[in-house]
């Protein structure tokens, strides 16, 4: 077997996924204020926000981006109490927006492409770059990113990839691609796990036929369709979380995964390993906006200042394997995580991934085959 790369020198952590949180009494052992660095878990709501709170700010963000420790400390700087609503997709984030259900929210965090269809819809506020400190210590590929040119309506929060995790001591043969799957489909059947995200999911196949993670042609959406319902037999899910604690224990040989994840779990099991496939696949980020329907704008700015504090990135990093775009935080992460090439791939990796962007042209295409695919 491969040797394993070597693991940052960190306590235990409990798995925490991008897009689910788990919530547990045992994060109560780290529970000291969050300026000395100690976090704890959030009481984060799902019910419905009520209205006319102008003297709380509403934030709309995935399950792991936030707990109460970090609330805590924001509202111990600026004595503004924070209500934090969760979501597990950027499409269900916009669903709900569309329907009026984001009215109350100041802060919302969608990922790279939907920030584009947001300002499509015409949902997002222009930044006063004025306002904000810490821009020009982001990382020079986040300074003017092709999905918002000069981060004139949002701020990046965090990146990664997408990718593999396998358990190289149960399998035979390490993975090298995305087309390992479907050649050991026997041996892995019900044994493998594809992220619960239509994108990421339709993606990772077009780039292992060669097409692009955003192509818009039917037959390369067909091709990719077809790929997938044969390997569906041995899909044992699709789920964004649940994958973690299974293959943890080794129900699960190969699973999907956010490299943010992959970070957690691998620490849990030193078995456990995490590949970029070599056909390509997603670099993904994650941001901060100020919706035009924000009702607490002043708090939105002081929020967003706050998070782009190189302390609070560094903490993300260290507790929940979130790789910061602020190069400030990057130089205070200890030499070990500063050379993990799960937070920070080498560059001729890197240069194998794709942003994913809107296909606003063939959407209706993805979900209708995404809706097949994962009905029944």
């Amino acid at each position: 077997m491969p040797p394993t790369r070597p693991r940052p020198n960190r306590p235990p952590r409990l798995p925490s996924s991008r897009r689910q949180f788990l919530r547990t009494s045992a994060a109560a052992l780290s529970a000291a204020a969050l300026s000395g660095c100690g976090w704890t878990l959030a009481n984060v709501r799902t019910q419905a926000v009520p209205q006319g709170e102008s003297d709380r700010l509403h934030i709309f963000t995935w399950s792991s981006y936030t707990d109460q420790a970090l609330l805590n400390a924001f509202r111990e700087q600026t004595g503004i109490e924070v209500i934090a609503d969760v979501y597990d997709s950027n499409e269900a984030m916009l669903a709900k927006l569309q329907a009026g259900g984001g009215a109350a929210y100041s802060i919302i965090y969608p990922s790279d492409y939907m920030v584009r269809r947001m300002l499509e819809l015409g949902l997002l506020r222009e930044l006063e770059t004025s306002r904000l400190s810490g821009l020009t210590e982001l990382f020079e590929q986040f300074q003017d990113p092709r999905y918002d040119p000069g981060n004139r309506h949002s701020v990046p929060m965090s990146w990664g990839t997408t990718g593999l995790v396998y358990n190289r001591r149960k399998l035979q043969t390490v993975p090298e691609d995305w087309r390992y799957l479907w050649d050991n489909q026997p041996m892995l059947s019900r044994r493998i796990t594809l992220l619960n995200d239509m994108r990421e999911v339709m993606g990772a196949t077009l780039r292992m036929l060669g097409y692009s993670y955003n192509a818009e042609d039917p037959a390369q959406l067909e091709a990719a369709y077809e790929e997938l319902v044969k390997l569906k037999p041995a899909i044992a899910s699709f789920t964004s979380d649940a994958w973690r604690s299974q293959i943890i224990t080794g129900d699960l040989l190969i699973a999907m995964s956010y490299s943010s994840d992959a970070q957690l779990v691998t620490e849990e099991n030193p078995d456990l390993e995490y590949l970029i496939p070599q056909s390509g696949s997603s670099l993904w980020v994650d941001t901060m906006v100020i919706p035009k329907s924000a009702p607490n704008v002043e708090a939105a700015y002081a929020w967003l200042n706050f998070m782009m504090q190189p302390s609070v990135l560094v903490d993300l990093c260290q507790r929940l394997g979130f790789t910061p775009p602020s190069r400030a935080a990057a130089d205070l992460l200890p030499t070990e995580l500063r050379n993990d090439p799960g937070l920070f791939p080498p560059d001729q990796v890197l240069a194998r991934c794709e942003g994913i962007a809107p296909v606003s042209g063939a959407i209706e295409l993805y979900e209708r085959y995404w809706n097949r695919l994962t009905s029944g």
